[in-house]
């Protein structure tokens, strides 16, 4: 398991440049370090919440609870106290991967030779006001 101090190097995809084939690089993958009350020994909960039926859930927020129900309810009583929402997801935020935001180039750079991805190279048409 990795932490902010040691972080993980993996292998990752990367779509060729050039329209060849993809590039297998080492990406540097770090975890948020795990905040615990030094007290209560209590782990960090990261808190999503959906609005509405349909919806995708959304960040909320983040809570310390001793187990997962514990953060369940006070997710509950904390983002959810005016009836914003009908599910909840809790997740430990140790068991969440993030990216490293120094190699943003190489990970999410577009390749190049897909350019109808993005459409720059377009005129305008006239008459068109909202492009």
């Amino acid at each position: 398991m990795s932490d902010a101090k040691n972080p993980v190097i993996e292998p990752v995809e990367i779509p060729s440049t050039n329209g060849g084939e993809p590039v297998i690089e080492p990406v540097e993958i770090r975890r948020p370090e795990v905040s615990t009350s030094s007290t209560t020994g209590w782990g960090l909960w990261e808190v999503f919440v959906r609005s509405s039926r349909g919806l995708s859930h959304v960040h909320a927020g983040s809570l310390h609870a001793p187990d997962a129900a514990m953060a369940l309810r006070n997710a509950r009583d904390l983002y959810t106290r005016r009836n914003e929402g009908v599910s909840i997801w809790v997740v430990p935020a140790d068991a969440i991967a993030a990216s490293d935001p120094d190699s943003k180039g190489s990970f999410f750079e577009s390749p190049q030779g897909k350019d109808y991805r993005h459409a720059t190279y377009y005129t305008k048409s006239e008459g068109v006001k909202h492009l």
